[in-house]
């Protein structure tokens, strides 16, 4: 059993800040148990407060919240310590039996009439070394930032007044996987531990076509990155009888052998070279927590999230006649914006960050909505993004079409346009940032201020969106956004072009407005 004793340093609460979707921090660190149990407590209170508000059958009398977690170190043990300040409150807490992906709890509270939400322990795509918490509404939505300010307000140098047995509590607890589920626990009764994948995963069957898909032959690689969709996604494609289904980076692994579990290249690379090898369709990734999903072809090459977005987006309407709105970010790609034009679909652009597609979800008529790290939902199965979900709806595209990913890619693209795209992130000074702000961000500069810089290329600037950092829309159809972080000195940097050399040469005018060479 891992030691869970408390790190000597328990006093960093002014550290602690919900960023765009949650709090992280290195375990043992800044993330510890002291530091974990204030921000329980606060979760508690802000959560109690709230009861009224939610009303009708979400307005029990002893209200629930749900707990999950992911695969990293101990995350079982304090999703038990979390729930154990929590159940101080008069909450009733159930916690997931096993490890789980964001989406299953996301699922779970939203399908729980007794749910007012619920919280998920893990950092993501982050590395093995860091864990965090994720907040959620009763719908399984992520918790705006109105909510987690109030969580932040609430949070107290003191520690909570039950965190001694909620300690004792965690020590004694399981981590939680599939082959040792969390078992109930002498010290703390009213903590409830439940299955909580089997009703997501039989929702994940029942949302395609299971006879499409096992009389399709398909054969494809699986890529968890050691995250929480291991095992899982592979045992929903053979329940649905893909032909051939080989796991990689799959085993009971928390430090994730040293990969960083996000779906892009290059932590990507031994699912890619085991698909070329294999000669199989596709491989399907998900990243630490499984909300996000990235995929390469039977080549081995990279599928970016755009153009997943704009395939199933097209699934969704020509093979299952669905309609609504999509949503984008302001770093997503334009063949989203041609994709829409084709299906005749009201096209949506919003900050970056899921809360912010969540927020048009609220408002209706939303068909799907993603951003470019690969988070992708659908707010008819929750208004979460669902890494297991897209890679699904990949299968049962490929199976209905009888294609595989790169015939489906390269007949979009043939369809619609190439379209190339690439990120840079730049660390710079708070120095440097600041000026960056000041001269193109919090001065929201005109057009005919920039036209020297691109007429070079031929690049005709016909919008300037300051929504989050400036994106340079061009009459091309190319574009460039320049993002700083809001947290860290970073600007990220964005172009998408007719081809890689075009999308080259915008970044490096953006890296130099943002870094200017004196």
């Amino acid at each position: 059993m891992s030691d869970l004793s408390l790190p000597s340093d328990t006093h960093q609460i002014d550290k602690i800040h919900f960023g765009t979707d949650g709090w992280r921090a290195i375990i043992g660190a800044d993330f510890n148990t002291a530091s974990l149990a204030r921000v329980a407590e606060a979760t508690a209170k802000v959560f109690r407060e709230d009861v009224p508000k939610v009303g009708g059958a979400r307005n029990p009398d002893k209200p629930r919240i749900i707990i999950g977690y992911d695969c990293r170190e101990n995350a079982g043990r304090y999703a038990v310590l979390f729930g154990a300040i929590v159940a101080a409150y008069g909450f009733d807490v159930v916690i997931s039996e096993a490890y789980c992906p964001t989406p299953t709890l996301c699922y779970s509270v939203a399908r729980d009439e007794k749910a007012i939400g619920g919280v998920m322990l893990t950092s993501s795509h982050n590395p093995a070394e860091y864990l965090g918490v994720k907040l959620r509404m009763a719908d399984g939505g992520a918790s705006p930032k109105t909510f987690t300010d109030r969580v932040e307000a609430e949070l107290s140098d003191a520690l909570p007044a039950n965190y001694d047995h909620a300690l004792a509590v965690a020590a004694d607890a399981i981590n939680g996987t599939p082959d040792l589920p969390a078992a109930p626990i002498a010290l703390a009764p009213k903590l409830t531990f439940a299955d909580l994948m089997s009703p997501y995963l039989a929702e994940l069957v029942a949302y395609v076509d299971a006879e499409a898909i096992a009389s399709a032959g398909l054969r494809v690689v699986v890529d968890p990155l050691y995250g929480a969709g291991r095992a899982y996604l592979s045992s929903v494609l053979h329940r649905l009888g893909v032909a051939e289904v080989v796991e990689v980076n799959g085993a009971d692994d928390p430090s994730f052998a040293g990969l960083h579990p996000e779906p892009i290249p290059p932590w990507i690379e031994v699912g890619a070279s085991a698909v070329a090898e294999l000669g199989y369709d596709a491989c399907l990734i998900t990243d630490g927590d499984a909300d996000r999903i990235g995929a390469t072809d039977s080549d081995g090459t990279f599928v970016s999230p755009h153009r997943i977005l704009a395939l199933i987006a097209a699934h969704l309407v020509e093979d299952k006649g669905l309609s609504g709105r999509v949503v984008r970010t302001m770093s997503g790609s334009n063949l989203i914006k041609r994709q829409c034009k084709r299906l005749g679909l009201e096209l949506a652009t919003t900050p970056v960050g899921f809360k912010w597609i969540y927020e048009e979800m609220l408002n209706g008529d939303v068909l799907i909505g993603g951003e470019e790290s690969g988070g992708i939902g659908i707010p008819t199965h929750v208004r979460e993004r669902d890494g297991l979900l897209m890679a699904l709806l990949l299968i049962e595209l490929m199976a209905q079409k009888r294609l595989s990913l790169k015939q489906l890619v390269d007949g979009m693209l043939e369809q619609l346009g190439n379209l190339d795209y690439q990120r840079r992130d730049l660390r710079i000074s708070e120095e440097q940032k600041e000026t960056f702000l000041k001269n193109h961000v919090h001065t929201a500069k005109e057009a005919k201020d920039y036209v020297v810089l691109f007429a070079p290329l031929g690049e005709h600037i016909v919008e300037i969106d300051h929504q989050d950092g400036p994106r340079f829309e061009f009459a091309s159809d190319a574009w460039l956004l320049m993002r700083p972080s809001g947290t860290e000195p970073l600007v990220r940097v964005y172009a998408e072009a007719k081809d890689l050399t075009r999308v080259e040469e915008l970044l490096n005018i953006g890296c130099a407005l943002v870094q200017p060479v004196s």
